[in-house]
């Protein structure tokens, strides 16, 4: 038994090699092999009816690969961040694939970062993620409003998704149980200032003490590392960027606003924000009555345009998303 199995090895092998010599295919895919694969493998490379397999790989892998676009600087825009280029291992994911012939083929990728990050952009604002990523995030500035926060954490449960909550630092200070209770349903907490001030109209140094206190409050009352900066009322100026950059802070601000401080109907913040979203939106909310009440049609609305939702710093990542229907 142990002779017939070392010839059928030897024989198969062989043949592998003989193909193998005119094929390029065929020689990267010796290379890939282990010895632990199975013998079936090297029987399975050289029948005819897998060239479809293969065929069906590189299609998708020519639909889907793509390269990776660096972050910029745009003249309206501000800091736009970049997205990573991606690629389909052919020869790895045609190996699994013979390895699990009954299986659906699980497509093994590589992600290229962009050779310009965000990071190497210096300190400029940040309005929107990259236009090329399906990826939607809602902003909720965080100073008032606690009888809306619970019934929105419901709903974003009940919905799955994660949004990014900007903490008025003296808020904070007051309601340390509920920003609890936001960090605990898995949402990120991040930076909205002390006392809801108008930054640009601050001096250097009371405008550094709004960021950092806040910035301290989240690490000893929640134990988060701060990373983005929203300054209250979208009020800044570039001394305000600087500072937030010098404490380790992108400063980010809106790409839609709910408004939902003037009290619009549900109808027209859901009609208003569903219309507008589009890949790299970042849409501005507080808890009011409004987005309270718009919130689920608001989430429903945005996937039905097939974007996803993630906080801050998901959306501005540049990580790309995989799409699930590769074929």
């Amino acid at each position: 038994m142990k002779t017939e199995k070392v010839a059928l090895v030897v024989a198969c092998i062989a043949i592998v090699i003989g193909i193998g010599s005119t094929q390029g295919p065929v020689k990267d895919m010796l290379a890939q092999l282990k010895p632990q694969d199975d013998l079936a493998v090297w029987k399975d490379i050289s029948k005819p009816e897998n060239n479809d397999l293969r065929t069906r790989i590189e299609t998708a892998a020519a639909k889907l690969n793509a390269p990776p676009v660096n972050a910029v600087v745009d003249r309206v825009w501000k800091a736009i961040p970049g997205y990573n280029g991606l690629e389909i291992d052919v020869e790895s994911t045609y190996r699994n694939a013979l390895l699990a012939p009954k299986e659906p083929i699980k497509f093994v990728y590589r992600q290229i970062e962009p050779q310009i990050s965000l990071n190497q952009l210096g300190a400029e604002p940040i309005y929107r993620g990259n236009p090329a990523k399906p990826m939607v995030s809602l902003m909720i500035n965080v100073a008032w409003g606690n009888e809306y926060i619970v019934p929105m954490l419901d709903v974003l449960d009940e919905e799955n998704v994660k949004v990014t909550f900007f903490l008025d630092g003296s808020w904070l200070s007051k309601n340390p149980e509920l920003a609890k209770e936001m960090l605990k349903r898995g949402h990120e907490m991040e930076n909205h200032a002390y006392t809801h001030p108008n930054m640009s109209t601050l001096s250097r140094a009371r405008a550094t003490v709004e960021i950092e206190k806040t910035q301290k409050l989240l690490k000893e009352s929640l134990g988060v590392t701060n990373k983005w900066f929203a300054p209250p009322s979208g009020d800044f100026d570039q001394e305000t960027v600087e500072i937030a950059s010098s404490l380790g802070l992108k400063t980010v601000l809106w790409t839609v606003d709910t408004v939902d401080w003037r009290n619009p109907s549900p109808e027209s913040v859901v009609a208003k924000i569903t219309s507008k979203a589009e890949p790299g939106t970042l849409v501005l909310m507080h808890p009011t009555a409004s987005s309270s009440k718009a919130l689920r049609a608001m989430i429903r609305g945005i996937k039905a345009k097939g974007l996803q939702l993630g906080t801050v710093t998901q959306t501005l990542s540049a990580e790309r998303l995989i799409p699930s229907n590769v074929e």
